[in-house]
């Protein structure tokens, strides 16, 4: 038996550590990132691209057009969209990466300590220094913009939605179609899976399994995504159960077509609207998920903005005199902007798809 060089272990070892150093400085901080907001657009032209081939779907999209308020609300998720999405790209300097976000706003100060709006003077009843600029928003205790930190945070909310919904809406869609398909004992294992999670709480099982796994937004999104994909799979096998009784289901089975080309060609293209419309409105959940999880202290990682972490924070400094509201404002009407435009935005697709439902 031949035993490999000495050379050939330190060899070895030192590739092994120039990967992880390389996972560590550069694929996982910068380059995941932007991977993943290449991805995203591109998932979201096909989207657009798929629609615009669909008669269905291009007749949802007029109807659309002509609605104003979902219009108004589309508007204002996708510049929170586009705000996250610059917080989420990703560029490397000198002395670690900076995002494209804090490098448009590099030419906002940071102040020494508290300042209110627009005030000229730092928050301080014994040395009111005065600010290098105005700050629309005012600062945190760290002297940093309230207005840069609550939207660098958006990142965080949108990272939680599109990653969680990587995880429960292919789960979710998966089961709801096999079980409302195959019928028999396929059935009743997805009911049982559902209604068994379904029967604990979802915020103790969120706690225990971020306990478990630790904090992040990685694990945070695996938590929501375990628990979140029950409301999916119940609206697609509904769903599913009433498109087979529909004739061009008959009519593909007797033409001889596998299960996979009717699950695929025929099914899913039927539910693919109900699956868009939960992806809205259950975004908005996540949102707030992500932000009460944050409160909590299970949340985001230290050092991660956060809404969430934000309004925490905020806590202590309505008790404090001078009152400190500016961050806690500023963090609550982002979330609640976000999370109304995309329950609105929600309903405006809904209305779109199935006008019926409006009667």
């Amino acid at each position: 038996m031949t035993t490999l060089p000495q050379d050939w272990f330190i060899k070895i070892d030192a590739l092994r550590s120039a990967v992880s150093d390389w996972l560590t400085r550069s694929f996982l901080p910068i380059w995941l990132p932007n991977l993943a907001v290449l991805l995203g657009t591109l998932l979201l032209a096909l989207l657009v691209w798929q629609g615009n081939r669909s008669e269905r779907w291009a007749t949802a999209w007029r109807r659309l057009r002509g609605d104003r308020l979902g219009q108004a609300a589309a508007v204002v998720a996708s510049l929170f969209l586009v705000v996250g999405s610059l917080e989420t790209v990703v560029f490397p300097t000198e002395t670690g990466s900076r995002t494209l976000l804090q490098m448009l706003l590099s030419g906002i100060p940071q102040e020494k300590g508290y300042a209110a709006p627009m005030a000229t003077h730092a928050l301080s009843v014994s040395d009111p220094k005065p600010l290098f600029t105005r700050h629309i928003l005012g600062t945190d205790a760290l002297g940093r913009d309230t207005l840069v930190q609550t939207l660098r945070a958006t990142r965080s909310a949108l990272w939680i939605g599109g990653l969680t919904s990587l995880v429960y809406i292919p789960l979710g869609v998966l089961l709801g179609i096999l079980a409302a398909y195959y019928r028999g004992w396929v059935d009743d294992l997805v009911q049982y899976l559902y209604s068994t999670i379904a029967a604990v709480p979802e915020i103790l099982m969120l706690v225990a399994i971020l306990m478990v796994l630790g904090k992040g937004l990685g694990t945070m999104s695996i938590a929501l995504g375990i628990t979140g994909w029950v409301g999916m799979a119940r609206l697609i096998r509904g769903e599913t159960l009433r498109q087979m009784e529909r004739p061009y289901v008959a009519a593909a089975k007797a033409m001889g077509q596998s299960h996979w080309k009717i699950l695929t060609r025929h099914l899913l293209p039927n539910v693919m609207h109900l699956i868009v419309i939960k992806f809205v409105l259950g975004f908005s959940g996540l949102v707030l998920a992500e932000a009460v999880l944050s409160y909590l202290g299970v949340g985001a990682p230290v050092g991660t903005p956060s809404w969430g972490t934000i309004i925490d924070a905020s806590r202590s400094e309505l008790s404090r005199e001078p009152v400190v509201w500016w961050n806690l404002a500023a963090a609550s009407f982002a979330l609640f902007l976000l999370v109304l435009s995309l329950n609105i935005l929600g309903d405006a697709l809904r209305r779109a798809f199935d006008p019926k439902s409006n009667t």
